[in-house]
């Protein structure tokens, strides 16, 4: 199922095309293995308080929020081989082409939609 993200609150679009990750295989793999992220696309992962980016060669994006999707944690340009700090009352996370956040001018406190997406 492909969703769009959307953040009410700037009123501006996160990512065209959001792909779920809401299974043990797809939760697990996330994007490792992936050569990067197509721009306007991302992965959100339900549920998800933190992430790595062991096994991934590209930076990226990620959006932590709670299960209302309001914004708690914003995480760019993520490298390899790193881990993120758990976000307390984190309920998923939106990984995205790293410069996403900015481009959106998403910050902590926005609510972020999944609205169906453009076909």
């Amino acid at each position: 199922m492909v969703k769009q993200a959307f953040n009410a609150t700037r009123q501006s679009v996160v990512a065209a095309k959001v792909y779920m990750a809401n299974h043990f295989f797809s939760r697990l793999m996330g994007l490792m293995g992936k050569p990067g992220l197509p721009p306007d696309q991302g992965l959100w992962i339900v549920p998800c308080a933190d992430i790595h980016s062991c096994f991934m060669r590209f930076e990226f994006d990620a959006i932590f929020v709670d299960k209302q999707h309001k914004v708690l944690h914003l995480v760019e340009r993520m490298k390899p081989w790193r881990i993120s700090k758990l976000v307390r009352g984190g309920h998923a996370v939106l990984e995205l082409p790293a410069g996403a956040v900015a481009a959106s001018g998403t910050e902590i406190g926005d609510l972020i939609e999944l609205r169906e997406a453009d076909a």
